[in-house]
């Protein structure tokens, strides 16, 4: 393993090639999979065990459904907002452990594309290595307006083709019981997915599938193709609805640099699909309902 002083005539830091090239990749790679063992990998696991059993149970997909966020204690409302709760703090513990491995960092390696002005800052540690942070609130909450306008709409045409034509589960975003913290439980669960996904699956996912020597094209189906099978007990509709969506939000990534529009404009689909469900659910006949 070759050291070379870094030229701040205290530290040293190991070489681009040879053992410490291996030594870098080995630790990519376990940093990587552990954190997907611990999130989405997982639920890329779950979604294909759930839909292999619907498509092995009698009836066509939209015969059944999948449930969203559900009730776990409907007789006792405070008892189910804990465990809401809970639900939705554990299931951003493994954003802490991206923000623990990146904050051990500094100088990243970077793709051209993300190094545009706005993009990622050699040097800086943590979460804003990808462009999770506050620098830019007008620029992250507009774009991810307009994002969440042009997928949400396109993406609920999608899902109600695939429903009608049988390639889709029937979703059901909520069945929550009509108490006070309803809504506020779901956008607080929105947030959670859009953060957890657009952190692990977008920045951290590049980040170290390019340390391990995956071409762009690569990393970018790697991403695409993770995001649609942790959806796939929604279907085969949900499956590429969200490849689609994962093409487009790496690509958004790419030439912004921040994660940051993109967990803005997850939430707001989220949050629509969510509390527009409560809402209109039983009371438009062109919705699916369970």
């Amino acid at each position: 393993m070759a050291l070379k002083p870094d030229g701040e005539g205290t530290a040293l830091r190991v070489s681009s090639t040879g053992a410490g090239a291996g030594l870098g990749r080995r630790v990519a790679r376990d940093e990587l999979l552990l954190v997907l063992a611990l999130s989405l990998g997982a639920s890329a696991v779950s979604a294909l065990i759930s839909f292999t059993g619907v498509l092995t149970r009698p009836g066509g997909l939209g015969d059944h459904a999948a449930n969203l966020n559900s009730s776990r204690a409907p007789d006792r409302p405070w008892l189910d907002l804990a465990w809401q709760l809970f639900g939705i703090a554990t299931a951003l513990v493994p954003v802490l452990l991206v923000a623990h491995f990146l904050s051990q960092e500094r100088g990243l390696s970077q793709e051209p594309a993300l190094a545009r002005e706005g993009g990622l800052r050699p040097g800086a540690g943590g979460l804003r290595v990808i462009g999770f942070d506050a620098a830019r609130p007008r620029f992250d909450l507009a774009w991810g307006a307009v994002v969440a306008a042009g997928i949400g709409g396109s993406g609920l045409m999608l899902y109600l083709g695939a429903h009608a034509a049988g390639a889709s589960l029937t979703v059901v975003p909520e069945s929550l019981p009509e108490v006070w913290w309803k809504f506020p439980v779901l956008i607080l669960s929105a947030i959670q997915n859009s953060v957890v996904e657009e952190v692990i699956v977008v920045g951290f996912l590049l980040l170290r599938l390019e340390r391990l020597g995956w071409s762009p094209t690569g990393a970018l189906v790697g991403s695409a193709v993770l995001r649609g099978t942790y959806h796939l007990y929604q279907g085969i509709g949900g499956f590429f609805g969200n490849v689609a969506m994962g093409v487009i939000f790496v690509w958004l990534y790419r030439r912004w640099g921040r994660v940051m529009p993109l967990v803005v404009a997850h939430a707001l689909i989220d949050i629509v699909a969510f509390v527009g469900y409560a809402l209109l659910a039983g009371r438009v006949d062109w919705l699916p309902t369970a």
